[in-house]
Formats: C-alpha cells, sequence, structure tokens
C-alpha cells in the first residue's frame, strides 16, 4: 500500500506548480475587461483553486478569506467535457495531471486548460489532448473546447500559461512527450481557435534530448513577457540526466540555454517555481533534485540574467541554518512553492521533505520555510515545521508523508503568504498563516482543500 501510494503522489505532483503561480496583467481592453485574477472563474473577484489527478479535476472557489464551501469535480464523463473517461487504450487516464489557468478568451472570467497525455484521439492511442474549460459567472463546466494538437503522440506532457510574446494576451506553452514545445498564443475562442502557433526543439541538431515532466513559466529576463523552463529527463553520452531547458519569451521566442544539474540520475517527478529570490530584477529558477545524495534531496538555483540562466547553488538539509539532517531518502524538495512570507519584498520558498523521520515515526514528512534575501535563498532564518511542530494540529503519522504538496499563497488578502502543506491523499492538510516574522502556528487549522494542491 505504502508504495502504491507513493506512485500515485508522484503522479500528482507533476501539476502543483505549473502555471499556477503566475497572475496575469492585464493588457489592452478587448471586447469585455480581462479577469483581474488568472485564476477567478466565476468573475466575483476572488481567487479559486484548481487541481487534477488521475483522470479529476477539482476546483474549489474562494472566498474573501480563502478557500470556501463551494467544490465542483469534473471528469471526461462530465456535461460538456469532451472524450471519455478512462478511454486511454488500457493507460491510466492522465485528464487533469497538468492544469493551467488564464483568462484565455479576455471575457472576465479564468479559464482552465486541462492536458491528458494519455487521450485516444481517433484509433491512435496515447496521441494526447489538451481542453479548455471556459469560466462564466456560475464557474466552470458549462463549455469546454480542445485546442487542435499539433503533435500525435502525448501532446500535453507538460502545460502552462503566460504572455510569452509580451503583447498582453494570454498564451499556453504545450509539450508532447518528445520534448517538442509548442506555443500556442492568444486570443483563444470557445470555437477552438487560437493565434498562431511556435514550434521548438530543444537542440535540432539532436545534441539535446529531453522527456519534459512539467513547464515552469515566470518572468527571468527584464522585459515584460513571460519566460518558461521545460525541466525533465535529458541524454548525454548515452547516459540519462536532469536538465532544464531555458525558453526567453518575446515577440519572436527563442531557444536558450540547456543546464544539466544532475549528470547522474533522473527525477521523473521534478518540480520547480520562478521567483527573483534576491531582487535584482532577473528570476531564479527553484528546481527539485531529489535523488541528489542517495534521495537526501536538494534544490538546485538557476540564478536569471539578462539572456537566461547563469550560475547556480544548491541548497540541502546540509546548509547551515537548515534544521533536520540530510539522510538518505529524505526526499529534500519534493514540494516547491515560493511568495513572500514576512513582507521584507524577498520571495520566500517552501521545500517539503515527505520522507523525514519525526521522532520514530518514519515517513512523517515536513516542511522547510527558506527566506530569500539579497544573496539569494539561505538557510538564515528558516523555520520548519512538522506535525510534532507546537501548535500544528494533529500527531506524526506513519508514511502520511507531509510536504508532497506545499503551496505559499495570501489567502487571507493580509500582504504575506501563508502556508497550505498537505501529505497523502487521505488525510486533510494544515493551513498556517503568516505573518510580518514569518509563518506562525497560531491559529494553525486543518485544511479539507484537496491536498492534490491548488493553482
Amino acid at each position: 500500500m505504502r508504495t502504491h501510494r507513493k506512485l500515485a503522489v508522484a503522479t500528482a505532483t507533476a501539476l502543483s506548480l505549473t502555471g499556477g503561480l503566475l497572475t496575469l496583467a492585464a493588457g489592452p481592453a478587448a471586447a469585455a475587461t480581462p479577469a483581474k485574477y488568472a485564476d477567478d472563474f466565476n468573475g466575483d473577484g476572488y481567487r479559486d483553486y484548481a487541481s487534477g489527478w488521475g483522470g479529476e479535476v477539482t476546483v474549489t472557489y474562494g472566498t474573501a478569506t480563502g478557500p470556501g464551501p463551494k467544490t465542483v469535480r469534473f471528469t471526461q464523463d462530465s456535461p460538456n467535457i469532451p472524450g471519455k473517461a478512462g478511454d486511454a487504450g488500457g493507460y491510466a487516464d492522465t485528464f487533469g495531471d497538468q492544469v493551467a489557468n488564464a483568462d484565455l478568451n479576455r471575457d472576465g472570467y479564468a479559464d482552465l486548460a486541462v492536458a491528458d497525455r494519455s487521450e485516444k484521439v481517433g484509433t491512435k492511442t496515447g496521441a494526447g489532448a489538451v481542453t479548455i474549460l471556459w469560466g462564466a459567472k456560475a464557474g466552470l463546466g458549462a463549455k469546454a473546447t480542445r485546442i487542435p494538437a499539433k503533435s500525435g503522440i502525448g501532446f500535453g506532457t507538460a502545460l502552462a500559461a503566460g504572455d510569452f510574446n509580451g503583447d498582453g494576451k494570454p498564451d499556453l506553452a504545450v509539450t508532447d512527450v518528445t520534448g517538442t514545445l509548442f506555443v500556442y498564443r492568444g486570443g483563444f475562442s470557445q470555437t477552438g481557435t487560437t493565434g498562431s502557433v511556435s514550434k521548438l526543439e530543444v537542440s535540432p541538431s539532436g545534441a539535446h534530448v529531453l522527456e519534459p515532466s512539467v513547464i515552469v513559466a515566470g518572468r527571468v529576463t527584464k522585459d515584460k513577457a513571460t519566460d518558461l523552463y521545460v525541466v525533465g529527463q535529458g541524454y548525454e553520452h548515452d547516459k540519462m540526466v536532469q536538465a532544464a531547458w531555458f525558453v526567453q519569451g518575446g515577440s519572436t521566442i527563442k531557444r536558450g540555454k540547456y543546464t544539466t544539474y544532475n549528470a547522474s540520475q533522473v527525477d521523473f517527478g521534478a518540480t520547480g517555481v520562478i521567483a527573483d529570490f534576491d531582487k535584482n530584477g532577473y528570476g531564479d529558477l527553484a528546481v527539485s533534485d531529489k535523488p541528489y545524495n542517495k534521495g537526501a534531496g536538494s534544490v538546485v538555483v538557476l540564478r536569471g540574467g539578462a539572456s537566461g540562466p547563469t550560475t547556480s547553488y544548491r541548497l540541502t538539509q546540509s546548509t547551515s541554518g537548515v534544521a533536520t539532517a540530510a539522510t538518505k531518502n529524505d526526499r529534500f524538495g519534493w514540494g516547491l512553492s515560493a511568495g513572500d512570507t514576512n513582507r521584507d519584498g524577498y520571495p520566500d520558498l517552501a521545500v517539503g521533505v515527505p520522507e523525514e523521520e519525526s521522532g520514530s515515526v518514519r515517513d512523517a514528512g515536513g516542511v522547510h520555510v527558506l527566506r530569500g534575501g539579497r544573496s539569494g535563498l539561505t538557510g538564515t532564518g528558516s523555520q520548519w515545521f512538522t506535525r510534532a511542530t507546537a501548535g500544528v494540529p494533529g500527531s506524526p503519522a506513519d508514511s502520511e508523508m507531509l510536504g508532497l504538496f506545499v503551496r505559499l499563497r495570501d489567502f487571507d488578502r493580509d500582504g504575506d503568504a501563508d502556508l497550505l502543506v498537505s501529505g497523502d491523499l487521505y488525510r486533510p492538510g494544515v493551513l498556517l498563516r503568516a505573518t510580518a516574522q514569518g509563518i506562525t502556528t497560531s491559529g494553525a487549522s486543518e485544511s479539507e482543500l484537496d491536498p492534490a494542491f491548488p493553482q
């Protein structure tokens, strides 16, 4: 059971950060005013929460204080959703494994793009599909449309939203299983039309090959366009490695630097987030490297620069100031999320460690909060939370794996990012509020918000 659970949540992890940290700025006026938030699906002014895994998408609608009581679930058997649930030609249904949100048709309601790399299209098993669930006053579900696929093998393996050409309209970035990247420019319509599509390969000469796990979108350079990294498994000298391929946004989407950050092992559930941790004007990529040091895990930070990644550094539980010790199979870095938890203007990083022991309780898990600052992320002033931390609800439980999913977001809209953390799919998560001094356990509560964690 424990092994099965880990395989299940490994699959779910890929969705937890894709596209979800990006709130698009409103561009030039269209027929209606674009949504203020890229995840306000019903246009009521509150951010909503979408997650998916294993053929099902869950949407929880927001309120002034965070997640509200209204939750809706969709499968491909739901009314108005194209396709058929479980129709994957013998493979697991991956509808919802990757989701991304933006007001794609700029009508004042955010929309949700849902990928299904396993979808059978016609007679072709595993062709893949990306479906847009259109927002409306009543929320998602009244209408859904597939975008035209530009590949017939694993289309939708990775997915992200952003303004990749800087024209004020949200775009979609999609990969297939081979690592080919397709950038669909806005605008999108409910009839299925899109703007023009750019196609890029990591290395047309074949010098590099990349099998993607996730697309991480955000501002890296100082222009107004969203940039992205395609993170996944590469091949060098007949050996599998872990790599991040930078793609620079702009009027012309540019193929950028390919960085190998683990030359001996691969991480099939890699996650990442872009934030300007040192406030130098360039976005940095924090990416998980869980196999590092016999599975103790690490986070690699690729510093941003004028044309993409520059230097890098690595954080582990052996980094000065970080609580707990680095031990085999802790999986430091499994869940990642960025946000300013103490109002100092620097983004901080929540790092899940799901297989950390708590006393004699194995795989109880926990989460670190690492501080951003002038030098970037460090262990100085970091915080560590488990079920055994005073004020945190509950007690450590065998194989709960707290830290599989982490999310920093200003749920109560008071100016600092609160911490939502969860473990396996069977227990509630924990919501820890933030203050000007950082995350606190005062007022901590358990959260029933879907633990596969919202965008």
